[in-house]
């Protein structure tokens, strides 16, 4: 066919003027047959009640069998759209026929790099695989916060931090549509929990909404150019996010000048009229809401208007063609596996925080004689994919901790022979892996968390009595090292035991061989705590307080989370409240020491200028994560908020110059306070404090100037 036949194909149109003509061409029906996606639907929400463990989810993904796509139009020219889940690599696809891809490092450990180059090729192999497997959307990144500790979904998200959240997120949504992927920024808005996800309300005052929450979805929009949003399942003040005109209409696309299009979290639409007039464009994965009889009857009675469907088309549409959907052949090829698999291995290592590292016992020698791997067999028998839910991914190919260590071993040249000793999950034989402890010249001892979508942890504490069996191990030889694999933060009431900590995330395909790269050296450990560890499971936020979790009911017949602590969250709680963390957020070590020196500030109303000098004193390569915080003269704000970091790397003895320039007019708003009069950002007067160094606890270079 001609253009002149199909308008919408002429390609010297812009992209909105493309969706435009090709709406106007549509009948009724075949608008509202693109409106939603294609599967049958199914009761989700009495599905989703069985749910209180990863096990459950893994059952509830299966017995779902979405088909992700919306169908396709033939006559009209519009291909079957096909969607694929996310953040952590290529998970559920169109059809749930997920092809077996790369399973990536949680989410959680890209933001332990504050790394944004690494974080860009972690987006990098997402947005490549998306394509290999002929699809059109990843749904990620996720930039929901980590405001409870025990969040099931924390692993997928990136920290407690607004702008490191923010700055990962678009550095991963940049790579991912540089290959022509749509990438979707989840789950839109205040979706901080998995309690009760599908009724709970939410509760909290604009501030916290906008120099929080709001935040990394903001710097989405504004630096990555998102093409898509989707709308969480929970209440926010009372209205579904996925009705919420002020969130989907006044903040997303006036105050950000969003030009993307919003689709509902599955089974997250809760209307047709009420959400189509609230700015949401399409419901997946089904059209329960958003079908002909809906859609044809508030027509009718005027509670919604064609002009509404066709907005929520041609917004879609536009992206459609901004990404060659409409010309790009169906055409799936086989992933690189092996390829992606030595990225992953690499940018997993830089994730890595050595948390403890009292005796030095850190880096192994690569002849150190008997190694004894020990723990549960999640941990410490196999690979450790994290991530429970609709993100999972079929792995092509995992590096168990074995046969990693023994490869790494090999690679260094070493004589060092390696062992396990699989622990029950009731501890039932744990007498005989202390014995056998005990018999071994070093002990890894591996634990961990694996969380899931749909479910928060039951505590802080590490699940099937992990922290016994750690006590105990600790006990049986001086010479243990503990390796967490979380999801998330824990509490660790064996600390004091424990001379070497290593927290290395949930890792995927590479576990075993980045495990042994750190222990033996190979790659020396640079993250970051992204997410403060507490010390006890009474530290955080919500101890004492039910209505800020889990939530109280107040006679509407569904709980309210109120967000009382305000903008005292993550770090700035246990700064703002006297309260000292376990791990603070920023904290890492290295086998080598840093020095900074010489270190310069430059602040004025326009923002911050920083120089300092980093120099490597020890005698292996290695790297450190600068960070500046400022101090806000403004009532009502905690101590400290991240407002830029840089990590360098840098030579045995050497020298690195560090320059940091924070601009005011940055998207994070670094110097900003929300002014709801004013409707904005705006720069306070008075004295600011700038803190430069490697942690958030770090006061040792403090200075001030004055707006």
């Amino acid at each position: 066919m001609t253009t002149s036949d199909r308008p919408w194909m002429d390609e010297s149109l812009n992209d909105r003027e493309r969706a435009e003509k090709l709406v106007e061409n549509m009948t009724l029906e075949q608008k509202i047959a693109q409106l939603h996606g294609g599967m049958t639907t199914i009761d989700i929400y009495a599905m989703t009640n069985e749910v209180h463990s990863e096990e459950d989810m893994e059952q509830l993904a299966a017995q779902i069998n979405v088909e992700r796509h919306v169908k396709p139009l033939a006559e009209l020219g519009i291909p079957r759209f096909r969607i694929t889940n996310g953040p952590v690599g290529v998970g559920m696809g169109d059809g749930n026929d997920a092809p077996h891809a790369t399973a990536l490092p949680m989410t959680i450990g890209v933001a332990a790099s504050f790394d944004t180059e690494l974080a860009s090729k972690y987006g990098d192999i997402i947005g490549q695989e998306t394509a290999d497997a002929g699809q059109h959307v990843l749904e990620g990144p996720a930039v929901n916060l980590h405001r409870t500790v025990t969040a099931g979904r924390n692993f997928e998200y990136f920290s407690e931090d607004p702008y490191l959240s923010g700055a990962m997120g678009v550095a991963v949504a940049t790579s991912i549509q540089n290959h022509d992927i749509i990438a979707m920024g989840k789950h839109y808005a205040v979706n901080d929990q998995e309690y009760e996800r599908f009724r709970t309300n939410v509760e909290l005052d604009e501030q916290t909404l906008r120099e929080l929450y709001l935040l990394p979805f903001e710097m989405l929009v504004k630096d990555a150019q998102i093409a898509a949003m989707m709308s969480a399942y929970n209440r926010v003040r009372g209205t579904y996010a996925t009705e919420n005109r002020y969130l989907l209409n006044d903040v997303l696309r006036h105050d950000w000048g969003f030009e993307g299009y919003v689709q509902s979290d599955f089974w997250s639409t809760r209307s047709a009229a009420a959400s189509l007039n609230a700015g949401l464009d399409h419901e997946m994965p089904d059209a329960k809401w958003l079908n002909e009889d809906n859609v044809k009857s508030a027509l009718q009675d005027t509670s919604l208007e064609i002009e509404l469907v066709d907005r929520a088309l041609v917004r879609r549409f536009t992206q459609m063609f901004r990404f060659n959907h409409f010309t790009t052949e169906y055409n799936p090829v086989d992933i690189d596996g092996e390829k992606h698999g030595r990225i992953a291995r690499e940018i997993g290592a830089q994730m890595a925080v050595l948390l403890k590292n009292d005796e030095k016992m850190l880096p192994l020698s690569k002849d150190a004689g008997s190694v004894l791997i020990v723990g549960q067999e999640k941990f410490a028998k196999y690979a450790c994919q994290g991530g429970g839910g609709s993100s999972k991914v079929k792995p092509i190919y995992m590096v168990d901790p074995e046969p990693g260590m023994h490869d790494v071993i090999a690679e260094l040249g070493g004589s060092a022979e390696v062992s396990s000793f699989i622990v029950d999950t009731d501890l039932a034989n744990l007498d005989q892996a202390t014995e056998a402890a005990a018999r071994a010249d070093v002990v890894v001892v591996m634990a961990g968390l694996i969380a899931t979508e749909g479910a928060d942890s039951a505590s802080m504490l590490l699940p099937n009595e992990q922290n016994d069996m750690v006590a105990k191990l600790l006990e049986a030889n001086a010479n243990t090292v503990v390796v967490l694999k979380s999801s998330a933060p824990t509490v660790m009431p064996w600390l004091d035991d424990a001379a070497t900590v290593l927290e290395v995330w949930n890792q995927g395909v590479e576990d075993g061989h980045v495990v042994a790269d750190l222990l033996f050296g190979a790659v020396n450990p640079s993250g970051k705590v992204p997410t403060t560890y507490p010390r006890t499971e009474q530290d955080w936020l919500g101890h004492g307080h039910p209505e800020r979790y889990p939530g109280t009911d107040e006679g509407e017949g569904y709980n309210t989370i109120r967000y009382s602590e305000g903008l005292e969250m993550g770090y700035r709680w246990f700064q703002a409240n006297g309260v000292a963390p376990r791990f603070a957020f920023g904290h890492g070590l290295s086998y080598t020491d840093f020095e900074l020196s010489d270190v310069v500030v430059d602040g004025s109303a326009d923002g911050v200028k920083v120089s300092a000098t980093l120099t490597n004193t020890g005698d292996v390569a290695g790297a450190e994560v600068i960070q500046v915080y400022l101090g806000i003269p403004s009532d009502g704000q905690p101590p400290k908020r991240l407002v830029g970091f840089q990590k360098v790397s840098v030579e045995p003895g050497a020298s690195e110059k560090v320059e940091l320039d924070i601009d005011a007019s940055a998207t994070h708003h670094p110097l900003g306070v929300w002014d709801v009069v004013a409707h904005d950002f705006v720069v306070p007067s008075g004295e600011f404090t700038v803190y430069v160094g490697t942690s958030s606890e770090d006061d040792r270079n403090v200075s001030a100037f004055t707006v």
